[in-house]
């Protein structure tokens, strides 16, 4: 015999139970309260981070124009830029070598992502503003030339003229 939670009609009661339990079960695991005070840098992360995720998502709502591609590129810049901004944020408030050095590697990466897809449709890439981490002129580091997907770009069409 079911339990009177589990019978049909009163089931969506009962997997609100249950949900209900499992994540009080998450928030507080007894020996280790739930740790609500933020510091001044967690703050302001947090407000930057959630400014661009929200920037993101709005940006990634592009009106289809009955290009897949294009499309497929208005909704993916956006996606990129998103993970650019919240690297630079890391950069920012983050004390972890090791993460900082990812999120500098993040910025370099997505960019020439963003460059690879508009030069793909044919768009010109005019930006030439260095990332956050790099001083002008500066040349990029080798995490950089593993994902140089513009000069594997600019191969690819050489080998398509020949």
């Amino acid at each position: 015999m079911l339990p009177q939670f589990l019978k049909p009609g009163l089931a969506p009661l009962g997997a609100a139970v249950l949900l209900a339990v499992a994540a009080a079960a998450f928030a507080h695991d007894g020996d280790h309260p739930v740790q609500t005070a933020q510091t001044a840098d967690e703050s302001a992360f947090l407000a930057e981070n959630d400014a661009a995720m929200t920037k993101m998502m709005n940006d990634m709502a592009a009106k289809p124009s009955g290009d897949i591609d294009r499309d497929f590129v208005a909704m993916m810049t956006p996606h990129h830029q998103g993970a650019i901004d919240m690297a630079v944020i890391e950069l920012r408030y983050g004390k972890n070598e090791r993460l900082r050095r990812i999120a500098q590697e993040i910025i370099v990466e997505q960019r020439q992502e963003i460059d690879a897809m508009k030069l793909a449709l044919g768009e010109q890439v005019t930006d030439t503003t260095p990332a956050p981490t790099q001083q002008p002129g500066a040349k990029p580091g080798p995490a950089a030339a593993t994902h140089d997907h513009m000069n594997m770009h600019h191969d690819m069409m050489k080998q398509e003229t020949k």
